[in-house]
């Protein structure tokens, strides 16, 4: 059986490594808030290019916590609109309604799967206060355009990173500036360790991302009870910290991250190079440096039949996502919207493995099934 993800094998490559950091924190005493979160902080918020990093507890609370701070600030207020991707997956979108914000869905570009920026400056109402880009499937979603329109209107820019990890925005080159990583390009960022991610913990985990000095104090009480000196809160927060066992993991992985991206590209390559079905539409990559290639997604109208046919022959895959946020049940006021781009992409789209534990001759015996698939 060839898995979607092989967590257990990835994992494998570190664990010595693993079980070293891991015994360590044990053997410290100290569980919490210690100095192997500073330390993850610190190298992640350098590795991604931000000034801030506060660990927190997963990468849902990174946007709830983004969005309360920001309300803390007096920047939003309950009832204010934030935009966001129709076709996200939907804690980008609880992040918005937890904090008693309304979402305004926004449909994506069909050949990048990202928020179509064209679409954005007509959603905008006096009530619009943010909008929250996601960079979905691993594809980095900004674009100039939106900053345009964030200048324009005075709005912040939130960016959903949790599957993005070491995502390159490379269009700066042509501006004679350094290429930028997601996570550091907005006023804020959210990211996921959960284990599965590019950058994944043994648990679930997360952090937010800033240069905005103000907005990270805020948010680093807001994670901790609200509180910047113990016993003492500021705020109605809540518990949400990264632990030491996590973030010392974390700090293993993530000196590996860029090479095992460098794995993932090279077999998204061979998938978009070496797949001829007349029935599949493949991502289109106009620079390999903006994908990191979190999922590997193609669409059909056969969807389900490529599936089972898949599964029957050994190859495991996911749909991301079956249902887009608006047709939720947990959603009933927004079930009657129609997003016709949204809900073709979530009817269309299958993830096939990809992962930097794969072997050349899984990868040849993907490709060669679905090219078979009639």
């Amino acid at each position: 059986m060839i898995k979607f993800l092989d967590i257990q094998k990835i994992n494998a490559q570190y664990a010595d490594e693993i079980k070293q950091v891991t015994s360590r924190v044990i053997d410290s005493g100290w569980y919490l808030l210690g100095n192997e979160v500073k330390t993850f902080e610190a190298n992640y918020a350098n590795y991604i290019g931000a000034k801030h990093c506060i660990g927190v507890a997963n990468g849902l609370d990174a946007l709830r916590l983004i969005l309360r701070a920001y309300i803390e600030l007096g920047i939003l207020q309950q009832g204010d609109e934030v935009i966001v991707p129709a076709n996200t997956y939907i804690a980008s979108v609880l992040a918005i309604t937890d904090n008693c914000l309304i979402p305004v869905f926004v449909e994506p570009n069909i050949a990048t799967y990202q928020i179509d920026d064209g679409l954005i400056e007509a959603a905008i109402t006096v009530k619009t206060k943010a909008i929250m880009i996601v960079h979905l499937y691993g594809q980095c979603a900004y674009t100039e355009r939106i900053a345009e329109i964030c200048k324009k209107h005075n709005l912040k820019l939130i960016e959903d990173n949790a599957q993005a990890h070491g995502c390159v925005y490379t269009e700066l080159r042509a501006m004679s500036q350094e290429p930028r990583k997601t996570g550091s390009i907005g006023d804020a960022a959210g990211h996921s360790f959960y284990p599965g991610k590019n950058l994944g913990a043994l648990g679930d985990g997360g952090a937010v991302t800033t240069g905005d000095d103000e907005l990270a104090g805020v948010v680093r009480a807001l994670a901790n009870y609200g509180s910047t000196q113990k016993y003492v809160c500021d705020y109605q927060g809540l518990n949400s910290r990264l632990d030491e066992i996590q973030a010392a993991i974390l700090n293993v992985k993530l000196k590996y991250l860029d090479e095992d991206t460098d794995r993932r590209r090279s077999f998204a390559r061979y998938y978009i190079e070496n797949i001829k079905h007349p029935d599949i539409i493949l991502p289109i990559i106009n620079d390999w440096d903006a994908h990191v290639f979190h999922l590997f997604t193609i669409r059909t109208s056969k969807r389900d039949k490529l599936q089972q046919y898949l599964i029957e022959n050994g190859v495991q895959t996911l749909i991301h996502y079956p249902i887009p946020p608006h047709k939720q049940t947990c959603y009933k006021a927004f079930n009657e919207f129609s997003f016709l781009i949204t809900e073709k992409i979530h009817n269309q789209e299958l993830s096939l493995p990809i992962s930097p534990v794969m072997t050349n001759v899984e990868i040849i015996k993907v490709v060669d099934l679905i090219n078979k698939f009639y």
